[in-house]
């Protein structure tokens, strides 16, 4: 039941969201800094939150008509072997993302980029690589 409302709350947020935007960019004669683009990031989370919410209703429609597919879609879920096999995806991406955001971080910064982005993107890479050693010491730990 909390499902249902929360995917039902998140398509009002979205539309709510998106109808915001919308008024906010036909009524903004001359808009300036932040709100020039803010109506727009607002189109963006409101279409993203709407279409979140509508995928989880639809799927859990269609899950709930088919017992039998929703009981085959439990096991594929708590599969000891899917697990690992999504763990060892995310390490190779992981492994990846810190090249590539590296590799984009130094031609930022030799572009001439502002330095604001430039330090939010580093910022962004540390952040990550924190929570990476965090988990790093609290798994050592635990096995």
């Amino acid at each position: 039941m909390k499902s249902k409302i929360t995917n039902y709350a998140t398509i009002i947020m979205g539309l709510l969201l998106l109808a915001v935007s919308l008024y906010l960019i036909k009524t903004s004669n001359d808009p300036q800094g932040v709100m020039r683009t803010l109506p727009y990031v607002c189109i963006g989370v409101g279409c993203g939150l709407f279409g979140h919410g509508m995928g989880n209703v639809i799927s859990e429609r269609a899950i709930n008509s088919a017992p039998e597919l929703k009981k085959k879609l439990d096991i594929e879920k708590n599969d000891e072997r899917n697990a690992a096999i999504a763990n060892k995806a995310k390490g190779k991406a992981f492994d990846v993302m810190t090249w590539v955001f590296s590799a984009l971080m130094v031609s930022f910064a030799l572009m001439g980029i502002d330095t604001v982005a430039v330090l939010l993107l580093v910022f962004a890479y540390l952040l990550v690589h924190g929570f990476a050693i965090h988990y790093r010491f609290k798994f050592d730990k635990e096995m």
